[in-house]
């Protein structure tokens, strides 16, 4: 790999070289390296571009890592990767995109995902989005994932994209069984005119089951944002969707909650907030010696931790 590679690799998966455990690094649309280990096995899929993840029952403390770095402009790519996690597991899998785009076509990586979550295990998934490059290209993310949770299993998802990316549709999908948990964290930043949709829908299926979805977005300059979910119940079950979000400049949010109980025990929820930075936040700051600018930067990096 190159240094801009390496620069992209570092961005979305915090490597600063070959990660230990488990890995498959995807660069420019062909495999860049690739390891199994004694409980951790990835193939190539064999009819379609992607891979499978293999990760077998009472796996514990081991990790994952399946970043994608693209440096060429023009590249369009739709990639599947599908992880079969067993009973009694406790792993960690860490993904993410990033696109270097100097040139005047567009660069696009669609990577769709599917978790298949055993008995009793736990899973935290990490998907970051990084863009950059002074090129008229664009930088398109369009991300799918689809997570199917057996009783009593545990996943968190952070959701991160914050710089770079100009046009990004995350769509993601769940069903949990009795006693299943999801979380999820999004954070997500906007800029000159990005676009950025961001659509969940969780069926709770069994009693017990349980989501959270929070998203904490900054939206700047022309962007746009768009936060879609829908959590639905149909057990005696819990479940709780927020919108935070901060709107500067000329942008434009938009929230669409949506909360759809099929039994009378099922406690849904959902909260949305969306407004400017506040003035005394401001300037206490800038009492404190900062720039206008510089509160602003301040308060959104807090925000967005």
């Amino acid at each position: 790999m190159d240094e801009i590679q390496k620069r992209i690799l570092l961005e979305v998966a915090d490597l600063h070289e070959v990660p230990e455990g488990a890995y498959n690094i995807r660069a420019n649309g062909a495999s860049a390296g690739r390891n199994s280990t004694a409980n951790i096995e990835i193939t190539s899929k064999t009819d379609v571009s992607g891979i499978d993840i293999r990760i077998k029952p009472g796996t514990k403390h081991e990790s994952v890592h399946i970043p994608v770095v693209l440096s060429e402009s023009g590249i369009k790519e739709t990639v599947y990767n599908d992880f079969y996690i067993g009973d009694d597991c406790d792993v960690v899998i860490v993904a993410g995109c990033g696109i270097h785009n100097c040139g005047n076509q567009d660069s696009e990586h669609d990577g769709i995902h599917r978790f298949y979550v055993g008995r009793n295990s736990k899973v935290k998934y990490v998907e970051k989005h990084y863009g950059e490059g002074d090129g008229n290209g664009k930088r398109i993310l369009n991300p799918g994932t689809e997570v199917y949770m057996e009783e009593d299993s545990f996943m968190e998802m952070e959701m991160v994209q914050i710089k770079g990316v100009d046009s990004t549709v995350r769509t993601s999908k769940a069903e949990l069984k009795a006693g299943a948990r999801l979380n999820v964290h999004e954070r997500l930043m906007t800029h000159g005119e990005q676009y950025a949709e961001s659509i969940y829908t969780v069926e709770l299926k069994g009693d017990g089951a349980a989501t959270d979805i929070v998203s904490r977005a900054v939206a700047r300059d022309k962007s746009y944002q768009k936060f879609d979910s829908r959590i639905i119940g149909d057990a005696v079950c819990s479940g709780h969707s927020e919108c935070d979000a901060i709107i500067m400049d000329e942008a434009r949010v938009l929230a669409v909650p949506q909360l759809d109980a099929a039994n009378v025990d099922a406690a849904l929820i959902h909260e949305a907030a969306i407004g400017k930075i506040a003035g005394d936040q401001l300037i206490k700051l800038m009492t404190l010696g900062l720039t206008e600018e510089e509160a602003e930067e301040q308060i959104i990096n807090g925000f967005l931790k």
